[in-house]
């Protein structure tokens, strides 16, 4: 079993040709070709992840964080908005009822 890894341009634009996996002088369990679009290598694992460090990859999780970070800062502002209000509407309400101007009378008598 082998898989062809096909040529690419690596992070200085220089092209690199392609190779079979397992590669001669390599580990011989290494049959899959993983990689990106920039680096290419052969691997044992096909869903394994890039093993190597690379700016690009902190800089992704970086925005993630900041990201999910300016969320959670904008929903919490909203319920504390919403308890704020809710709690203004409820303290302001006014608590004797108030007069219709109806008197009730009791059903079945008529007065005269």
């Amino acid at each position: 079993m082998s898989a062809e890894c096909s040529s690419y341009l690596n992070a200085d634009k220089v092209l690199v040709s392609g190779f079979s996996c397992p590669r001669t002088g390599g580990d011989a369990g290494a049959v899959y070709c993983c990689g990106f679009q920039d680096v290419k290598y052969c691997c044992d694992d096909p869903h394994s992840f890039f093993p190597y460090e690379h700016s690009y990859m902190w800089w992704l999780s970086v925005g993630a964080l900041v990201g999910l970070s300016i969320a959670a800062v904008v929903l919490f502002a909203f319920i504390i908005t919403v308890c704020v209000l809710c709690y203004l509407f409820i303290s302001t309400k006014p608590r004797s009822k108030l007069d219709t101007g109806l008197s009730l009378q009791m059903a079945g008598k008529t007065s005269c």
